[in-house]
């Protein structure tokens, strides 16, 4: 169960027909998803194909098993889509959040994240990055002094950062 479940929040079920990924984990009376419905089909069908029996006359007796029926639900937005995707995988497939600003990133912040990783080359340099939070902690040193880290992420890399005293009250 949990190997299809990872397989369709990633996308792999997306090309099998006019069916989306939020279809798959649409609740169902019982409290289990509709991926689970699919599942328990094909087993059922499979174990029908394996144990049937021939009738008196010569032919196979096949108990006929409906077909489960997708429900209709509301798409994912883009941005619920992508980030299963990078939860299941570890990195994006079908698209990135911050394609929707490709441009104003690509013209207006003229530094990337993977500038930052020859630090001393940088020093008394001023920098412009641009990137989305993708996680952030607000916790209290051992002092009881508050500070924050958030992830920070752009095209071409995801890094922590730290913020302390005054530059965490102030930022």
């Amino acid at each position: 169960k949990k190997t299809f479940e990872s397989l369709a929040y990633s996308g792999a079920f997306d090309s099998l027909g006019n069916y989306h990924r939020a279809q798959f984990f649409q609740p169902e009376n019982d409290g289990s998803i509709f991926l689970e419905k699919l599942i328990r089909y094909g087993s059922m069908t499979q174990e029908n194909s394996n144990s049937t029996q021939n009738s008196l006359f010569g032919d196979a007796a096949e108990a006929q098993i409906p077909e489960p029926i997708f429900p209709s639900v509301e798409l994912w937005s883009n941005l619920v889509q992508l980030k299963f995707e990078k939860d299941v995988i570890g990195f994006y497939i079908s698209g990135h959040p911050l394609d929707n600003y490709r441009m104003e990133l690509k013209h207006f912040t003229p530094n990337r994240l993977t500038d930052l990783k020859d630090l001393p080359k940088l020093k008394g340099r001023e920098m412009i990055i641009a990137g989305m939070v993708s996680s952030a902690a607000h916790r209290t040193t051992k002092t009881g002094k508050p500070f924050g880290s958030f992830v920070l992420e752009d095209f071409t890399e995801s890094m922590e950062f730290v913020l302390f005293g005054d530059d965490y009250v102030k930022f």
